[in-house]
């Protein structure tokens, strides 16, 4: 049961960085004028699918809570890597973000990490 909340604070950590990366990206860039930037901020705040990536990140930090009774952090923690793979594969195919040779290294290194750190000893 104890990886369903592992698996749960992954999914909701990475829900809510797609779904906050695919509506701020349809407002635009951040103005110069303070002012604007304030107005921007409280558009943004006001969006119902933003709110659903800041309650996202609420139920991912329950779910969390729930994995820390069960696992040591030391073990747990390392799986929350897996939301970087998991962002990068999204963001390649929902915003067309290019594929590096930087990112495919850096992304194999954390899931050698995983792999190394999820070990028992």
């Amino acid at each position: 049961m104890g990886y369903i909340y592992i698996f749960g604070t992954v999914f909701f950590t990475v829900y809510g960085q797609i779904i906050l990366k695919w509506q701020i990206s349809k407002y635009g860039g951040l103005p110069p004028e303070l002012w604007d930037k304030v107005l921007f901020v409280l558009r943004l705040l006001l969006d119902p699918l933003i709110l659903s990536g800041f309650l996202s990140a609420f139920v991912a930090s329950l779910f969390w809570m729930a994995a820390m009774t069960k696992f040591d952090i030391s073990y747990a923690y390392p799986f929350m890597s897996l939301s970087f793979g998991l962002v990068f594969l999204l963001s390649i195919f929902l915003f067309h973000e290019p594929i590096t040779a930087h990112k495919v290294i850096g992304l194999a290194l954390i899931i050698a990490g995983i792999l190394v750190t999820s070990q028992s000893a």
